[in-house]
C-alpha cells in the first residue's frame, strides 16, 4: 500500500531531489444514487481509504512530465503549451486533462513534474479516475499558487474528464474525491449544488460495507455509458422538461406512458433511485440499517432490469452476499463490471466472502478483491 512517504522516496529516485510536496485524492463508493448526477439527480457517495498520491516540483521546461510507481519505465512528456482535448486517451489523460483544466480556467500552471501511485484499482468502478484528476488539481495549483476551491475545483475535474478524456461523467465522482469527510457519506443535490455530511459509521452498528471488485475490467470512454445518458436527454427531450429531476415518482406512470418502452425503462429507473437516495438519507439519520439494505437491493434490481448496467460478475456477487446474509447489496459505479458493495454484520464478513469467492469458483470467474472500506477524507496536501 503506497503512501506519501512512498511516493516522495520514488520521486528523489527518479529526479534526484525532493519533491516540493506530496499531494493525494481519494476514490469514491457510491452507497446509493447511480446514474443519476448526470440527470441533476441526487447521490449518496463517500471517498474511501485507497489514494492516489502525487509527489511533485516545478521544471524549468514547460513541459508536463509524468511517472507512475506502477509504471516505472513509462515516461510521459507532454508540453503544457500543447494540452488540449484529443481523440486518443492514455492513463495519463486523467493528469494531462486536468492540468488542461486549470489553464483553460485562466489559471498560470506551467511545467511541472510529477511522479504518482494510486491504490484505487483501475477498473474498479472506484473512480480512480477522478482521484487522479483531483489529485492533479491539487498539485498544480500547490505549485503555482492557485487558491483551491472544493467544490469549483471538482467541477474543473469534472470538465476534464467530459473533454479532454472525452467520458460524459456527471460530477459526483469528483466531488465525492474533494469534499469527502472521514466517517461522512456526501449527500449531494447535483441540481442545485448542495452538499451535506451524514454521518455512517456502520461499525458503530456492529455492521461493515464490502466492497467486493470483481475484476471484471469496466472502460466508461467504451461508449455504453454515453449511450445512456443519450437516453436520458432524449426521454426529457419528449417530456418537455429540463432533466429527468423534474419527473416526481407520483408523475412517473404518466410519463411512461407517452415513452415508447426503451426510454421509459431509463426514465424509471433515474425516477425511482432519487427516491431511493432520499429515502437512504432519512434511514441513515434514523439508523435504520435493515431499510439501507432493502434500498441497496431495489437499486441493484432497477440498475439491472430497467437502466441495464449490470453484468454477470456483479450479479453472482450480489445474489452470494445475500445468500450468505447481507442486509443489503448493490452493483456500486457506472457499471459493465466494476464493483459491488454489500452491508454485512462484522462477525459475518468472513462467510459472505467465502460464499462471493465459492460461488465465482463455480462460474469459473476471476477470484474477486474483496475488503472492508471505510469512508475517509477527501483531497488535501499530505507533505
Amino acid at each position: 500500500m503506497s503512501d506519501a512517504a512512498t511516493v516522495a522516496q520514488g520521486f528523489m529516485d527518479v529526479h534526484g531531489r525532493a519533491p516540493a510536496g506530496v499531494w493525494s485524492a481519494p476514490g469514491r463508493v457510491n452507497l446509493i444514487g447511480e446514474h443519476t448526477d448526470y440527470t441533476e439527480g441526487v447521490v449518496f457517495p463517500f471517498a474511501i481509504d485507497r489514494r492516489a498520491f502525487m509527489a511533485a516540483d516545478r521544471n524549468n521546461d514547460d513541459v508536463l512530465r509524468i511517472q507512475s510507481l506502477q509504471r516505472p519505465d513509462e515516461v510521459i512528456e507532454i508540453p503544457i503549451a500543447e494540452l488540449a482535448p484529443r481523440s486518443d486517451h492514455h492513463w495519463s489523460s486523467y493528469v494531462a486533462g486536468s492540468a488542461w483544466a486549470l489553464r483553460d480556467a485562466g489559471h498560470d500552471v506551467r511545467g511541472f513534474d510529477v511522479v504518482l501511485d494510486c491504490t484505487v484499482p483501475s477498473g474498479s468502478g472506484l473512480s480512480s479516475s477522478a482521484a487522479l484528476e483531483c489529485a492533479t488539481m491539487l498539485v498544480a495549483a500547490g505549485l503555482y499558487g492557485v487558491p483551491v476551491d472544493p467544490f469549483p475545483f471538482a467541477l474543473l475535474a469534472q470538465r476534464s474528464e467530459n473533454l479532454y478524456v472525452g467520458v460524459p461523467c456527471g460530477s459526483m465522482d469528483q466531488t465525492a474525491s474533494m469534499m469527502g469527510k472521514a466517517g461522512s457519506a456526501l449527500f449531494y443535490d447535483t441540481q442545485s449544488g448542495d452538499v451535506a455530511h451524514e454521518p455512517f459509521e456502520p461499525g458503530a452498528a456492529g455492521l461493515a460495507l464490502l466492497v467486493i471488485d470483481t475484476r471484471a475490467h469496466h472502460a466508461l470512454a467504451d461508449g455504453e455509458y454515453a449511450k445512456r445518458r443519450q437516453a436520458c436527454e432524449e426521454a426529457a427531450r419528449q417530456l418537455g422538461v429540463p432533466s429527468l429531476r423534474h419527473i416526481a415518482v407520483d408523475g412517473l406512470d404518466a410519463a411512461l406512458a407517452s415513452l415508447d418502452a426503451d426510454l421509459g425503462r431509463h426514465v424509471r429507473h433515474v425516477v425511482t433511485e432519487n427516491a431511493r437516495v432520499f429515502a437512504s438519507r432519512i434511514a441513515l439519520r434514523e439508523g435504520d440499517y435493515v431499510e439501507l439494505g432493502r434500498l441497496l437491493d431495489a437499486s441493484h434490481a432497477s440498475l439491472k432490469d430497467d437502466f441495464r448496467v449490470s453484468a454477470d460478475e456483479l450479479d453472482v456477487a450480489v445474489e452470494a452476499a445475500r445468500s450468505a446474509g447481507a442486509l443489503g447489496a448493490r452493483m456500486t459505479g457506472g457499471g459493465f463490471g466494476g464493483s459491488a458493495i454489500a452491508l454485512v454484520a462484522i462477525e459475518g464478513i468472513g462467510e459472505l466472502s467465502d460464499a462471493v469467492r465459492r460461488a465465482y469458483a463455480e462460474r469459473g470467474f476471476e477470484e474477486p478483491s474483496i475488503w472492508v472500506v471505510e469512508p475517509s477524507d477527501g483531497a488535501h496536501q499530505d507533505s
